[in-house]
Order: C-alpha cells, then sequence, then structure tokens
C-alpha cells in the first residue's frame, strides 16, 4: 500500500518545506509576486493521522491521497487567505513563467557559487506549469482520513511560524483572533 500526501502545511516545519517556504517568504514580505499555479493543501496533523489509518485500515495494493477535499486552492487564494489571516497584502501581480524561470536559473548559479540553497529552484518554476489538484475521496471513504480546513491548516502554521522566530518583523502581523479553535485529532491506537 502507498499513501501520497499533497501539500501539507501547519506547525513543528522546522526546515521550513517548499509549503512552508511559501509562508515564511509570505510573512516576511519576500513574495512580490506569485506564480499562477495551485496545489491541495492539507494539515500536517492529517497526514500524521492518514499514515497510521493506513497502516491500520488499508487494503494492500492500494494507494491513498492523503489531501483535503477542500483543499484545491490556487497559490493566488492561498496568499489571500494568508492575507486575511494576518493583515498583510497579498501580492496582486502573478509572475510570468519566463521571468520566474529566468529567476531560478539565476538563483541556482548563485546557489552554486555560494554553495547555498537556490531561493527559486528550476524545478519548482517547472512543477508550477501545473495545477497539482487531487482528490483524497478514497483515503476519507476508506481510512476516515480526517479534514481540518486548509485555512486553519494556514493558520497554524503561521501561529507557530511566528512563536518560533521564522518571522523578521512579528509586530506588523495582524493575526486575526476570530480564527476557529483547533480541534484535537484523535490518533487510532491498535
Amino acid at each position: 500500500m502507498i499513501v501520497n500526501l499533497t501539500a501539507p502545511v501547519g506547525p513543528r516545519d522546522l526546515k521550513p518545506t517548499p509549503t512552508g517556504k511559501i509562508i515564511v517568504d509570505f510573512l516576511n514580505g519576500a513574495m512580490p509576486a506569485y506564480l499562477n499555479t495551485g496545489l491541495n493543501w492539507v494539515h500536517v496533523r492529517d497526514v500524521a493521522v492518514g499514515h497510521i489509518l493506513a497502516a491500520e485500515k488499508g487494503r494492500i495494493g492500494e494507494r491513498y491521497i492523503l489531501g483535503n477535499e477542500e483543499g484545491n486552492w490556487t497559490l493566488k487564494q492561498a496568499l489571500d487567505e494568508l492575507a486575511d489571516l494576518t493583515g498583510l497584502k497579498a501580492p496582486r501581480l502573478a509572475m510570468p513563467r519566463l521571468v520566474a524561470m529566468a529567476a531560478a536559473r539565476a538563483s541556482e548559479t548563485m546557489a552554486f557559487v555560494t554553495r547555498s540553497t537556490p531561493r527559486v529552484p528550476v524545478a519548482g518554476v517547472r512543477m508550477a506549469k501545473y495545477k497539482m489538484f487531487f482528490t483524497p475521496e478514497k483515503a476519507i471513504r476508506e481510512l476516515g482520513l480526517p479534514q481540518t480546513s486548509p485555512r486553519q491548516a494556514l493558520a497554524d502554521a503561521v501561529d507557530w511560524f511566528v512563536k518560533h522566530g521564522f518571522v523578521k518583523a512579528p509586530e506588523r502581523l495582524k493575526l486575526r483572533s476570530d480564527k476557529p479553535a483547533v480541534a484535537p485529532v484523535e490518533v487510532p491506537v491498535a
């Protein structure tokens, strides 16, 4: 059995991952434009529970997509949600792909010279050509995959990144106090 996760976001993203980096860059005002792409945003906690559920209930030879039924959002939609959650302005300019690819090639060249990680990887720009929308219907139906809202996943990620020093000027944020409380997810025990 195989589980495939979509674009997880949430707390404890130490590195951060590529999806976490989108959030951190947004929070730090380092995203002047966006690419016209899309992802299936899912709470990392739901993905963790999904792995356990797959081990317990998954059928041999099957594949399960660990995503969110309501999580197929364009990057612009996700940035608009982040703007609503934080009081920051979302970028309004869609970056043309040729410009993004040129920036990625320059970023990779600079990273090679400085022996660092590229800020804009070429592979990421290539992948952004496609909207990576998926349905987790089978995982919900057969495994009971939890479905925390993508907005809550983003809110939990923002809270965690702020509390753990990833945001350079947290005083600029006007965090929404009306976000729903995080409901604990029951982790099944065998």
